[in-house]
């Protein structure tokens, strides 16, 4: 039987796709490109890029919403959810994991026996490996989705969850995210929909202003506005007229009703890491349904199933044999 590591997907160039090696320090090409490995991880991207604001939340909240931290299986059951079918499913196959962040998907598919190769634009990929760990059937590198560092084809399972609606053209990284599938392999992603309380609320003007923002500075006016409107949250709580109205002006995601075994402290932190998430990104893109459905075909994608749950639209499909 070979080694695990004889089982990860190579590194290539993402610009050329030319073969790497390693040396001590970076990852080169023949032609003389060269990508750093900085505290263990390879670095095909710069650290300034449009995700920054990504990078210092899942650092910031490194653990906020891994089931080994929680104790709960939200992130389980939404991964299985999207998949259609169990994560125990996956073992022995490789899968590609775009848009890694801190790991929450991570933990599962690398204890599920599974070959996964994590990637992140953002520095979020420090938290995911120090959540992970070293671990023969894991790497993680600092890629940007749209330009991958693997070979075309090398993947059973390509698996983009929270990313594509944050990208600058999902329909861009779609293709990118196809072209990594192996024949017979399978495409799994899920993205923002429309939604009435994207115009009856007043997140979307607190988002413009805190736009024009380094993330750090964002981040400190988004824990006076969390710190101002949570407590008042918590009080109506169960009083659903309350919280509705209440959630026109103030820009605090909340979860009482998903997680009501949750305490004050971890119902704030929570939404301390949701309420930046919404409020910091560069791009939200909105997709209908139909709009998944017909990038996917035009991609060559059959056994299409795509349904409104979650944040929006969850898909998944499979990329023909032949």
């Amino acid at each position: 039987m070979l080694p695990d590591d004889c089982l990860m997907a190579e590194l290539v160039d993402p610009v050329t796709r030319r073969p790497l090696r390693q040396v001590p320090d970076a990852w080169i090409s023949d032609v003389g490109a060269r990508y750093t490995i900085v505290d263990g991880i390879p670095r095909f991207v710069g650290a300034e890029n449009y995700a920054a604001a990504f990078g210092l939340q899942w650092k910031t909240y490194s653990k906020t919403q891994l089931d080994s931290h929680t104790g709960s299986t939200s992130s389980a059951t939404r991964l299985e959810r999207c998949l259609g079918h169990p994560i125990s499913s996956l073992r022995g196959k490789r899968v590609l994991e775009a848009g890694c962040g801190a790991g929450r998907f991570t933990e599962l598919l690398v204890a599920a026996g599974a070959f996964v190769h994590s990637m992140d634009l953002s520095v979020a990929v420090e938290a995911n490996r120090e959540n992970v760990g070293d671990r023969p059937n894991y790497r993680v590198v600092q890629a940007d989705l749209r330009y991958p560092p693997f070979p075309p084809g090398s993947f059973d399972l390509v698996l983009c969850l929270g990313v594509l609606q944050h990208t600058p053209s999902p329909e861009a990284s779609l293709r990118a995210l196809w072209e990594m599938v192996r024949p017979g392999g399978s495409l799994v992603i899920d993205h923002y929909t429309w939604s009435l309380s994207r115009v009856t609320k007043l997140a979307p003007l607190y988002r413009l202003a805190l736009l024009r923002l380094r993330p750090a500075r964002a981040k400190k006016y988004i824990d006076m506005l969390t710190d101002c409107f949570f407590p008042l949250h918590w009080r109506v709580r169960n009083i659903r007229p309350a919280q509705m109205l209440l959630s026109r002006v103030s820009p605090c995601l909340v979860y009482f009703n998903a997680f009501p075994q949750l305490s004050y402290d971890e119902h704030l932190e929570l939404t301390r890491l949701d309420t930046f998430d919404q409020l910091t990104d560069c791009y939200k893109h909105l997709r209908t349904r139909r709009q998944i459905e017909r990038t996917l075909r035009q991609l060559g994608a059959e056994q299409i199933h795509a349904a409104y749950a979650g944040n929006g639209v969850e898909a998944r499909c499979r990329k023909p044999t032949q």
